[in-house]
């Protein structure tokens, strides 16, 4: 059922096996599987997640390489929806920990807000990062080429950049490592720093022996078209030749609201659980980009089946058999 505003109170006293906080890959697959073991299930999601933006999918078995992600959270939405999952759009505030049940305190609405709070037995953290991105005083210059030639995983597109001349931005002298990763796939480097660190004598050395320029101004405007990347130029009026990029510059989490919960053991910002996605607190699992580990949707989709199969379990061996019931009548002729 797609829950919003004006039919929300219709599951307000509803218990729900599992909360998915989060409908990105990770959260859709748990939320298919919750639902196909026949789980009472909710999918809160805020929107515009880290999948979102991506443009191609080059590297998921069976799909179109240009499958944009945006195609595979709709299918996935849908086909949750179809199974019997509820779907609510909204920002999880707050989640705490009742005892047998958790609260969660939901804002739905960005103007004339309302906070519903609903409960579960457990609580999926499949909430995501977003990547940090220049910001620009015009920021559709940097939305018309990230996740096309602009990109933000290099494991995911390091392929891609193959070759081409990139410049990787970052925001920290630890940062400027990758550029020390990604020459396996291209030599051919420009550091970009948007006048956001100072860069050590002993950094500047180590770009400076492997060929690659370093450019400490801020960056006024990407250049290209039709989200083909051909430079960016600085606001010294340094223009940067390039056909690619790699932004470096740090994630936010999307996991505040797990920061008043007991017993969570955290490894940075990433939560760290077993080999089924399950954290510290026996009914909290992590999904994705949260968990320590690495950052991939089929990753994140791997982790969605095991943690909704380890709830399901859970709940199967609490519950009593099922018996079947009309085998105690006697048919008479």
């Amino acid at each position: 059922m797609k829950l919003s505003s004006k039919n929300l109170h219709e599951r307000l006293e509803t218990v729900y096996d599992a909360i998915v906080v989060g409908g990105g890959m990770g959260g859709l697959s748990a939320a298919i599987y919750l639902a196909r073991y026949g789980l009472k299930c909710l999918v809160i999601e805020k929107g515009k997640g880290r999948s979102l933006w991506m443009q191609d999918l080059r590297n998921y078995v069976g799909l179109d390489p240009h499958t944009p992600g945006r195609d595979i959270l709709n299918h996935g939405t849908k086909t949750s929806l179809d199974w019997g999952a509820d779907h609510l759009r909204g920002y999880v505030e707050e989640v705490t920990d009742e005892g047998e049940t958790f609260a969660v305190k939901v804002k739905v609405g960005k103007q004339n807000s309302i906070y519903p709070v609903f409960r579960s037995k457990y609580v999926i953290a499949a909430s995501g990062i977003i990547d940090n991105l220049p910001q620009l005083e015009d920021m559709q210059n940097v939305y018309d080429y990230a996740g096309y030639t602009l990109h933000v995983c290099m494991i995911c597109d390091g392929y891609d950049m193959w070759d081409q001349k990139a410049v990787l931005i970052a925001n920290t002298e630890g940062q400027i490592g990758a550029a020390f990763v990604l020459n396996w796939f291209t030599p051919y480097i420009s550091v970009l720093t948007h006048g956001l660190c100072t860069v050590s004598d002993k950094t500047k050395q180590k770009l400076a022996e492997h060929g690659y320029p370093l450019y400490e101004a801020p960056i006024a405007k990407f250049l290209g078209e039709n989200h083909q990347l051909s430079g960016v130029e600085l606001t010294d009026g340094t223009i940067v030749e390039a056909t690619t990029g790699l932004v470096g510059m740090g994630s936010v989490y999307h996991n505040q609201y797990l920061k008043g919960i007991e017993g969570l053991e955290w490894d940075g910002q990433n939560l760290v659980t077993n080999d089924m996605c399950k954290t510290s607190h026996d009914r909290i699992f992590a999904l994705g980009d949260l968990k320590k580990g690495l950052n991939q949707v089929s990753i994140a989709v791997a982790d969605g089946t095991l943690a909704a199969t380890q709830i399901w379990r859970n709940i199967r061996r609490a519950s009593p058999p099922r018996k079947w019931e009309e085998n105690i009548k006697v048919a008479t002729v």
